[in-house]
């Protein structure tokens, strides 16, 4: 049994992480968070130590490991832009990671994390939860036996409407969130690299707090995408479904269109990714580089005008 400790414990995803240490065997020692509305840490490990001062946490973790007791992972989902502190205090314990995406928000603390790796004998793990569902295997596998030159078009939208507490959190300040297109949209591009191989082109036409629409080439893929917070962009059948979500990616192989459907089995992937982390396949910095660099590129690029390259979506806020 390995002993955990869970970083973000009053987040949105942390649930998924007690979940997943439960379910795969494990105990969680200790649980930080400045907030202290964690009542869901009862569900599955009532008698785990909790604090809400960073200092109190890692007095506890150091006094556990001069008793011997000595943790083996800290999983990570503390706001984005504390994941690099957070996995390097980690580190530098000799504890092995589990970070929530992004996994950093600028590229170059990859470079210094992976030092902190090979200095200190402990492996960052990453969730990308998208590489391990069923739909998207199979279309990764349709794309790798299509024709060498098979160049296909995507079209990616994406929207999860939010309140007006969502630009007063960390998430709604880019230093902070690094942005609508990484906040939300990072495991999406990290989902284009891995289907459709390396990324040779990027730019942005829309831009601001709530929604950005861009274009993208992959060896294998162009790709328009739109995401937003906005629920005044919302499409037509959204809102006459009533639906605050919307979520489509269309593929067209120049002879027929189809959707990606991957609503379904998100809440077990974490479980999954858990699993093969235990087991010693995980996701580790280098496979998280091209869509860390993908965002940062997005969020600090020039505007770039769309013409036939534009998302249809694009015209709803321009």
């Amino acid at each position: 049994m390995k002993n955990f400790a869970l970083i973000g414990a009053s987040g949105y995803i942390a649930p998924r992480h007690l979940k997943a240490i439960k379910e795969t065997g494990h105990n969680l020692l200790v649980a930080m968070d400045i907030n202290d509305s964690v009542g869901i840490m009862d569900s599955h490990f009532p008698d785990a130590e909790f604090f809400t001062e960073f200092e109190d946490f890692t007095a506890f973790v150091e006094d556990c490991a001069m008793k011997g007791q000595k943790l083996d992972y800290v999983a990570i989902c503390s706001p984005n832009y504390l994941h690099a502190p957070h996995m390097k205090y980690a580190l530098k314990n000799g504890i092995d990671v589990i970070c929530e995406k992004p996994l950093v928000l600028h590229s170059e603390d990859m470079d210094i994390l992976k030092e902190y790796e090979e200095k200190y004998g402990a492996s960052v793990n990453s969730i990308l939860q998208l590489r391990l569902h069923p739909s998207i295997i199979a279309l990764k596998e349709k794309v790798a036996a299509a024709p060498a030159d098979k160049i296909f078009d995507v079209d990616l939208t994406y929207m999860t409407s939010r309140g007006k507490w969502y630009m007063k959190s960390w998430k709604g300040f880019d230093h902070k969130s690094g942005g609508v297109a990484t906040n939300i949209g990072v495991h999406f591009y990290d989902m284009l690299h891995f289907i459709f191989g390396d990324l040779k082109h990027n730019e942005v036409h829309f831009r601001d707090e709530k929604t950005s629409s861009g274009y993208l080439e992959y060896e294998r893929a162009r790709v328009k995408w739109f995401l937003s917070i906005d629920a005044n962009n919302l499409p037509e059948n959204a809102v006459k479904g009533e639906k605050l979500t919307y979520r489509s990616i269309t593929i067209n192989d120049g002879n027929n269109t189809e959707e990606l459907e991957f609503s379904g089995g998100f809440t077990d992937l974490h479980t999954q990714s858990y699993q093969n982390i235990l087991a010693g396949n995980g996701f580790g910095i280098d496979e998280n580089r091209v869509a860390i660099e993908t965002v940062e590129k997005i969020r600090e690029m020039p505007l770039a005008q769309a013409g036939s390259k534009a998302h249809p979506l694009l015209s709803k806020v321009l």
